[in-house]
């Protein structure tokens, strides 16, 4: 039997967090879950698949249905999962940082100049391997993961060697972006106040 959960009109993390909820109380094999926008459905999607299920969606005029089915061997209840390197570093015994990414420029004054120097920022960041773990995207930083944008490489180039990056689905859908995001993987306020609490040091900016 499928146990169906209406998601329609919650805004982030809530449909995640019912889910979680639902999860935690009982052991349900077929799962369909309603939501009415496209952030939901991914973050959705993400959480089930990282509890062992094999998921796909449907259209049913503007919302969508995903459709989920417990694989064998599923493990429990869990949120942000650990990157490559994550496992890396956890096993070595290595300080786990994640920086927080809210803005799409670096300080006050002008915003030419912050544009630049969060750029660099950003570009520099390699320099924090093996400790760097994760980056999050909210906000205006977000920006920073779509399409045009000349973050989107250096960004790329973490992902490449490990380095996990999240981006906030509902900033996404805020700034029109959902459909342009070109690296990361999206994600609700949920995962993001877990890997902080995961990491090490959260450094913002």
């Amino acid at each position: 039997m499928t146990t169906e959960l209406d998601c329609r009109k919650l805004d982030c993390p809530a449909p995640v967090l019912q889910l979680k909820e639902l999860l935690e109380k009982q052991t349900t094999p077929s799962l369909a879950v309603l939501v009415d926008n496209e952030a939901a459905w991914q973050n959705v999607h993400r959480f089930l698949a990282y509890q062992g299920y094999a998921v796909a969606m449907e259209r049913q005029g503007m919302d969508y249905r995903v459709l989920a089915t417990r694989t064998a061997g599923a493990g429990g209840v869990g949120l942000a999962e650990e990157a490559p390197v994550a496992v890396r570093q956890r096993q070595s015994g290595q300080k786990k940082i994640l920086v927080l990414v809210s803005t799409d420029k670096m300080g006050h004054g002008d915003d030419g100049l912050g544009g630049k120097l969060l750029l660099n920022f950003l570009k520099t960041l390699k320099e924090m391997r093996p400790e760097l773990w994760r980056l999050v995207f909210i906000n205006s930083g977000v920006t920073l993961t779509a399409a045009g944008a000349e973050t989107v490489p250096i960004l790329q180039g973490l992902v490449s060697e490990g380095v996990s990056i999240l981006v906030c689905g509902a900033c996404l859908t805020h700034y029109h972006l959902l459909d342009k995001k070109e690296v990361g993987e999206t994600t609700n306020m949920l995962d993001i106040v877990t890997s902080m609490q995961l990491a090490d040091s959260v450094i913002t900016v």
